[in-house]
């Protein structure tokens, strides 16, 4: 590889043009040019004297040579270790994958392609620059600089590349070379392009040493969750796979993990995760650990969740006719998936199912309505199939039931039977705004009998399903959260043929009563609008759908099969109580790798550090030529002795504050750009990581649940920071850490007496009991503390501002728990005032908190955010490590608000929240 280029033009232009110009100026007479250009005559050395005795020192003249050398070399626009390849005259096209699988180094790619369009510009090409994620449209070359903006604003998007052939039609007519960044992947229709693009000139192509790795959708067959990841072949033998979701109190956090182990040269592993059903049906999605990209998650939606239903009949069961139960074909429908529930109505409600079935059950206690009534309002499922009870009962002669859709004729309706006229009544086609709008209706399903409605002003807005004769067969009504719905006959085939039928199973699936263990199809979801809920950007990371609009079901259903694109991103899809997951990966995916035809250049995606020393040489020109003017008037007599011509120097180069670059002061301007958690330096290398990891995770939460955006974490060396930049320390105490000097105390008195913290840390609280000074480490922190200022301290109080200053608490563990936690001890006679609940303690922030709780391993996490540290045993250690997150966000807060909760007016919003 050379070690340097020059933008050739400009440097044979300047090697020419300089001895040109000095000819010319020298055969001028000097006389003209000092009377007019005095500068110039100087700068040239342009006097009688000099052209007569030629007495221009040789090192002057050696000045103005290298300045003149150095301006034309910058002007040339030299690039030390630029990148060594066959340099190209024509239009340059730079093709970008830019799908999901460029998001596992998408900024090194970036950094590869500005890298060559900065070698485009140095040659004088005209570039182009398209996405393949993209709709196509016609490729413009411009001017290398016009491109760079863009390139950096350009994102990997959740999708595959796609409409390779559009565009191989749009590409210009004229010759080109080409470089595509390739994620490795073949495509669907890349050949095709990649044969235009050969036709057109050289093709380069740009491929990452990083395995592609993609999750399929989660299967749920036999009891157990299975999981399916497809690679690319790699040396990687093992991924762990985990699945996320919202912990009881709605944070979103790890819920279980399982390992996958690929076999030599194997292209998928399995793993599978045996969950309880509550568990199960918190998980919203399942990733795989350390792999950034969109193809690497796999989100949840109904086909994973079992709901629990509770199935109640109205008539006692029919001895040796289990055709002719109430429940039968509901249960059949029913068990395969869904979790049953058994027992009387007050046994079922208490154990909160996402559906109560009623078969024929007419009537229902005081005690039992008030409950079910109260189930629904929170947002349950209440289905009740009719029959010979429910026709019979007194339903109608009263007001409309709270728990029925419509008021009820008495007695029902028979028809197509041997004691009725006419024949049996065929369904009408669903109408628009039902849930089973687009189902097919088979045209053997028929009814005999049914229970008629009252007619009323909302009855048609309530029918959901009607008979041809127009009379309603299914009827809804919203109560709360919930709703109630009707069907006007029987669960069993005594009314009807609809039991008998799919319909009857499709008819359920789409009032979420059950859901299907496979993924749907184009046919399940035809007929309804889909709205995003959430998507997904090609990293992966959830984000509100915002203004996106909905799609149809066909449209979806096509989706599912051939994946997201353009309009249609990757995420979670809604229609009333239904959900569905759209997929990058989906369960027949194809993952292999891309060929490329012979003769093609394959490189890889390391940019070379190329340095531009253009900026460099100019600086350098204009500083000689300076001292040039400096040395002409030495030389001249017109600066009298070394000494004043050294002072002119240094006034002219030497920076009046000198310290704007020490890194001390660098360092202060990084700790005030905003709010920056800092510890103290122990000496012990690996406690500082774990400190400097555990800032870094406090951090984090820091910016996702608060207005609080911390900046990067800083270390603190007591003997030579200033401590004034920072509102908080957390100093780990470690046995041999060294004694702080007197200057340093100094320094810490001041940083506590004008308003900052130190939280003490001795992290032994596995084995110090409460008292925690007969470890080294309590000893360490009592000499320490020896030479601080630290007011009279007490175990922290209930009542005391950092239980709430952000999250109610009352434990502040960290990786230990059950320790004890000092601050400042309050006024003995501050009292609760009245109206309040809390005493007014510290009337400002306590300057210290101590602790044994071991905290920076709780918080601590890599680059990645993944916990660095075991807390506890089992999800008990992930709630442990979540308590701890909230108190170091209390902490924080209580730095910066200061006792901002104590104020009454908080007082009606905490006594609501404590229950009072």
């Amino acid at each position: 590889m050379s070690m340097f280029a020059f933008n050739t033009p400009w440097l044979l232009w300047g090697l020419i043009a300089l001895p040109i110009l000095w000819l010319l100026l020298r055969a001028i007479p000097p006389a003209p040019i000092r009377r007019r250009f005095p500068a110039v005559a100087l700068l040239l050395g342009l006097t009688d004297e000099d052209r007569q005795a030629d007495k221009t020192p040789w090192w002057l003249l050696l000045l103005r040579a290298l300045a003149v050398a150095a301006a034309i070399i910058g002007f040339a626009g030299p690039v030390l270790n630029p990148e060594n390849r066959a340099a190209g005259t024509g239009p340059l096209l730079v093709v970008l994958d830019g799908g999901w699988a460029d998001a596992r180094d998408w900024p090194a790619r970036i950094e590869k392609a500005n890298s060559l369009l900065a070698e485009a510009g140095r040659s004088g090409r005209t570039v182009a620059v398209i996405r393949l994620t993209d709709l196509p449209q016609p490729v413009e070359f411009q001017n290398a600089e016009a491109w760079t903006g863009r390139l950096a604003a350009m994102e990997p998007q959740p999708f595959a590349p796609q409409a390779f052939e559009e565009w191989s039609k749009i590409l210009p007519e004229s010759a080109f070379d080409s470089y595509w960044f390739s994620d490795g992947l073949d495509h669907p229709g890349r050949d095709v392009l990649l044969t235009a693009l050969n036709t057109k000139g050289s093709l380069t192509a740009f491929l990452s040493p990083r395995p592609v790795f993609a999750l399929r959708p989660a299967v749920y067959e036999d009891g157990k969750i299975t999981l399916t990841a497809a690679r690319l072949p790699s040396d990687t033998a093992d991924l762990d796979v985990i699945a996320r979701g919202p912990d009881p109190s709605g944070i979103d956090r790890e819920l279980a993990r399982g390992s996958l182990h690929f076999d030599v040269n194997a292209a998928e592993a399995k793993a599978s995760l045996d969950l309880p059903p509550e568990l199960r049906n918190r998980v919203t999605r399942f990733e795989l650990l350390g792999q950034r990209s969109a193809g690497a998650v796999s989100l949840t939606d109904d086909s994973l969740k079992r709901r629990k239903i509770a199935v109640i009949g109205g008539t006692a069961d029919r001895e040796g006719l289990p055709l002719l139960q109430p429940t039968y074909y509901l249960r059949q429908a029913l068990t395969p998936v869904a979790d049953l529930v058994e027992g009387g109505l007050s046994d079922v409600i208490p154990a909160n199912p996402d559906v109560i079935i009623l078969a024929d059950v007419a009537k229902l206690t005081p005690a039992e309505s008030d409950s079910l009534l109260e189930w629904v309002n929170k947002g349950g499922l209440l289905l009740r199939f009719a029959g010979p009870r429910l026709a019979a009962s007194q339903l109608s002669r009263a007001e409309e039931d709270p728990l029925m859709p419509v008021r009820l004729r008495e007695g029902g309706r028979s028809v197509g039977g041997t004691m009725s006229w006419g024949e049996p009544k065929t369904l009408a086609p669903f109408p628009e705004d039902s849930p089973f709008h687009g189902l097919s209706i088979p045209d053997d399903v028929t009814v005999t009998e049914q229970v008629l409605a009252q007619p009323d002003p909302t009855l048609t807005e309530r029918t959901i399903a009607a008979l041809a004769d127009g009379t309603p067969l299914v009827t809804r009504k919203e109560i709360g959260a919930g709703q109630v719905v009707l069907v006007h006959v029987t669960a069993n085939a005594e009314w009807s043929s609809l039991p008998l039928s799919g319909l009857f199973v499709q008819m359920l699936e789409r009032l979420a009563v059950s859901t299907k263990p496979a993924q749907p199809n184009a046919q399940d979801l035809a007929g309804l609008t889909w709205v995003p809920q959430k998507v997904m950007d090609g990293y992966g990371v959830e984000r509100d759908a915002g203004e996106i609009a909905g799609v149809e079901g066909e449209k979806l259903g096509k989706a599912l099969v051939s994946g997201p694109g353009p309009g249609l991103p990757a995420g979670l899809y809604a229609s009333a109580d239904r959900k569905v997951a759209l997929n990058v990966i989906g369960p027949k995916t194809p993952i292999t790798a891309a060929t490329w035809p012979a003769g093609t250049m394959i490189e890889g995606i390391a940019a070379v550090k190329a340095q531009a020393l253009k900026g460099i040489l100019l600086t350098a020109a204009m500083l000689m030529l300076a001292l040039d003017v400096l040395a002409a008037l030495w030389v001249s007599g017109r600066i009298g002795g070394i000494a004043r011509t050294a002072a002119v120097m240094l006034a002219l180069f030497v920076p009046h504050d000198a310290r704007a670059q020490v890194p001390d002061d660098i360092k202060a301007l990084e700790a005030t750009r905003g709010v920056v958690l800092a510890y103290v330096q122990t000496g012990d290398a690996a406690m500082d990581q774990v400190s400097e990891a555990g800032l870094r995770g406090l951090s984090d939460q820091l910016w996702l649940r608060t207005a609080v955006e911390p900046e990067t974490p800083m270390s603190i060396d007591l003997e030579n920071d200033d401590l004034a930049f920072y509102p908080f320390l957390y100093w780990p105490i470690t046995p041999n850490q060294p004694v702080p000097s007197t200057a340093a105390y100094a320094k810490l008195n001041r940083f506590l007496r004008t308003g900052g913290m130190i939280m003490f840390d001795t992290r032994d609280g596995d084995i110090a009991g409460l008292s925690g000074d007969n470890t080294p480490e309590g000893q360490m922190l009592q000499l320490i503390a020896s030479g601080l200022d630290i007011p009279p301290l007490e175990p922290m109080p209930k009542d005391h501002v950092l239980t709430r200053s952000f999250y109610l608490l009352q434990d502040f563990p960290g990786r230990f728990a059950g320790g004890t936690v000092w601050v400042e001890a309050s006024d003995p006679e501050a009292e609760k005032a009245e109206g309040m609940p809390f005493r007014n303690l510290n009337d400002g922030v306590t300057p210290v908190i101590i602790g044994s709780a071991d905290w920076a391993s709780a918080w601590a996490t890599d680059p990645d955010g993944v916990p660095m540290f075991p807390v506890g045993r089992g999800y008990a250690g992930e709630d442990q490590r979540e308590i701890s997150y909230r108190f170091g966000i209390n902490v924080i807060m209580h730095v910066l608000t200061g006792n901002y909760k104590s104020d009454q007016v908080h007082v009606p919003a905490l006594l609501e929240r404590l229950g009072e």
